[in-house]
């Protein structure tokens, strides 16, 4: 399978701008927008540059600029009147915007430029929340749909987890754990999805808890040999593709009956698949979270 693709449909363009088809389809006929090309068996494609024009488009028609006055500017205005507008407000879209193009583009000089931009009016911390976070959600969708390939969410993810490292080791570095309480943080069997839990290391290092970083892909059985070293543990794990619908019910009883009827620990859970657990009869030692804000509140 090729990893690069620079030929969008409409569809393709849908999902990424959310501007739908029926639109896209009346700005390019009315306005001239667009100018989709032809495969040689003449099936109408849009390349990088279209998605980047429509991208810039969408982005002053939702600042205020109609569509017939932006039809009337030449093709390099559109992007400087984009980043006059995004220096003064709605820096967030802005920044999902570039970074989804620098995801499809492979470039990593406009990931790190629009981070950087984003850190002179921002922390960390709120670039994740405000940023990282929606473009993660947004990710996850055009992958489903096909309209990415994995090769693209993993350049973007990849840079999204340098940058969760490097504030992780500076807070780890000068880190002075005041309580007593470890934190063990885990993904169950098979599961993947890592920088939610990394944002998490992070968030519970720079509020002085001990805390251990375990991954991806932990079995229940190897957890139980920390049991012995730590009186005071939280185990922490987030679900999101696993365990599977069926089997997460289990996987709870398992960790229950294996760990904490063991021990004094606890165990936070938090992530879309905890939408197939019954939460209002879980174990007792077992907490589930609806979000990464929420968990933060309760280490506060």
């Amino acid at each position: 399978m090729n990893n690069l693709k620079n030929k969008f449909s409409i569809k393709d363009l849908e999902n990424l701008t959310g501007i739908k088809a029926h639109t896209i389809r009346i700005w390019e006929k009315r306005y001239n927008l667009l100018s989709p090309k032809r495969t040689d068996t003449n099936i109408r494609y849009y390349d990088l540059a279209s998605f980047q024009k429509l991208l810039n488009v969408s982005y002053l028609n939702n600042n205020g600029y109609k569509i017939s006055k932006i039809a009337t500017l030449k093709a390099n205005e559109i992007p400087s009147l984009v980043r006059d507008i995004a220096s003064q407000t709605n820096l967030e879209s802005h920044a999902i915007n570039s970074f989804k193009l620098s995801m499809l583009n492979f470039d990593q000089a406009l990931f790190y430029n629009t981070y950087e931009s984003l850190l002179k009016d921002k922390s960390f911390e709120d670039v994740f929340y405000d940023v990282f976070i929606p473009l993660l959600t947004e990710i996850g969708l055009l992958w489903q749909t096909d309209t990415i390939t994995p090769a693209h969410e993993h350049f973007l993810t990849t840079l999204i987890r340098q940058k969760i490292l490097i504030n992780t080791e500076f807070i780890q570095a000068e880190a002075q754990p005041t309580s007593k309480k470890t934190f063990v943080l885990f993904l169950p069997d098979n599961e993947i999805h890592e920088l939610g839990l990394m944002f998490l290391n992070y968030q519970i290092a720079s509020r002085n808890y001990h805390a251990i970083f375990l991954g991806q892909s932990v079995p229940i059985d190897s957890l139980s040999d920390i049991l012995g070293y730590y009186d005071d543990l939280i185990f922490l794990s987030y679900f999101t593709i696993k365990p599977l619908k069926n089997d997460i019910e289990d996987y709870i009883k398992d960790f229950d009956k294996f760990i904490l009827k063991k021990s004094d620990a606890e165990f936070w859970i938090l992530g879309q698949m905890l939408n197939y657990l019954d939460l209002d009869n879980l174990p007792k030692k077992v907490k589930s979270f609806k979000s990464i804000k929420e968990v933060v509140s309760q280490l506060n």
